[in-house]
């Protein structure tokens, strides 16, 4: 633990003063040590009497070096625009009404990025200041949502362009020629504009989703579901488009807990699943419905959805990489949003999903809902 670590007697040799200990939080019963962020202390005097174990990983200084040195050298910060941060906020000085610094973007020395806010402690409103808490945080991982963000405003564009260049191609040559076009010329265009637009409708579903599934604002309106006959109409529906009625095996394991969850969302993920086997699987695509052990603790009931095919599989090396945004299992087409939703999806639910290989030797996606029956009816 960082407070209250003792420095040489009297720091003779080293301008330093015994740093006095820190008990704010050890009172609490909180070691500063199991703070995930990085917490920095100075006392009246501007010595640090606290660096935790964060605070030592983010700026790489040891708490031993750091405690009983004054601020500015224990915590050598500089703005964007390479002034040194603590002169130019002066804590310990200008006025006193100041209560502390907002979160800010600031240097390490060597050009590292941190995260930095400060709280100016004042025993009275405007007193002095008797404690400066610093807090600091990595920039990693806001630099990770920041790259996330603009990979997906990418994704969109382009997925994007291609539709809107359509419809804005077609409808432009029709209202200028129309007289020019025959009847079935004109209706194949006209069904194209409506595939087109059906594809940035899907888009813009599946960026709400998105959104909603990383604010943790997916709702879920539980209903009774037949999960059986759900796969029994995306199989009918593959198969009076063109697909052969053999390519698909559905095998339902009786008795079947009755599920609760929500009809549309089961629909989707099922949709997607189903839709990537035949896609991008081969031969015989397999859905197995079994009953299955709650994922939920407190639930012994749950329905497990098990769906294979016998193509080439995944590789074992993008297995960690499946359920991620953009990620594709091919090149044929997809924003690579799909699965990422689906797991959102079956996590919402309070299920599971996992990936693996087939028996067949192609891919296999088995998710796993609990029943959640209503409390009424339990």
């Amino acid at each position: 633990m960082s407070v209250g670590t003792s420095n040489p007697p009297g720091g003779r040799g080293t301008g330093r003063v015994p740093a006095p200990r820190h008990g704010d939080l050890t009172g609490l019963g909180i070691d500063p040590d199991e703070l995930p962020d990085g917490l920095v202390v100075a006392d009246e005097r501007g010595l640090v009497v606290c660096f935790n174990a964060a605070a030592a990983r983010i700026t790489a200084t040891a708490p031993a070096d750091a405690l009983g040195q004054r601020l500015e050298k224990a915590l050598p910060l500089e703005d964007l625009e390479g002034r040194r941060w603590w002169q130019l906020t002066d804590p310990y000085g200008g006025l006193a009404i100041r209560v502390g610094q907002p979160e800010r973007n600031l240097l390490l020395p060597g050009g590292r990025e941190v995260l930095v806010s400060a709280r100016y402690v004042r025993a009275e409103p405007t007193g002095p200041v008797r404690r400066v808490v610093v807090s600091l945080r990595d920039t990693e991982a806001r630099r990770r949502t920041e790259r996330s963000h603009a990979e997906l405003i990418a994704t969109v564009a382009h997925e994007l362009r291609s539709p809107l260049t359509s419809v804005k191609g077609f409808t432009a040559t029709l209202l200028a020629k129309w007289e020019r076009f025959t009847d079935d010329q004109k209706r194949l265009m006209l069904e194209t504009v409506d595939a087109d637009a059906d594809r940035v409708t899907r888009l813009i579903a599946e960026l709400l989703d998105i959104s909603r599934i990383d604010s943790g604002r997916l709702e879920v309106r539980r209903q009774p579901v037949d999960i059986g006959a759900a796969v029994g109409r995306h199989i009918q529906a593959y198969v009076a488009a063109g697909q052969p009625a053999d390519r698909f095996l559905l095998r339902i394991e009786q008795p079947l807990p009755a599920l609760w969850a929500d009809p549309d969302k089961v629909d989707q993920v099922l949709s997607n699943l189903i839709e990537n086997a035949v896609r991008h699987g081969e031969g015989t695509v397999t859905i197995d419905i079994t009953a299955a052990a709650s994922p939920r603790e407190g639930e012994e009931a749950g329905t497990s959805v098990t769906v294979s095919d016998e193509g080439p599989g995944i590789p074992e090396e993008s297995m960690n990489r499946v359920f991620t945004r953009f990620w594709r299992g091919s090149k044929r087409g997809g924003t690579g949003l799909g699965l990422y939703i689906v797991k959102g999806i079956v996590e919402a639910h309070g299920g599971t999903i996992t990936v693996g290989r087939a028996s067949g030797g192609g891919a296999e996606f088995r998710f796993t809902l609990p029943v959640s029956t209503p409390a009424y009816l339990a």
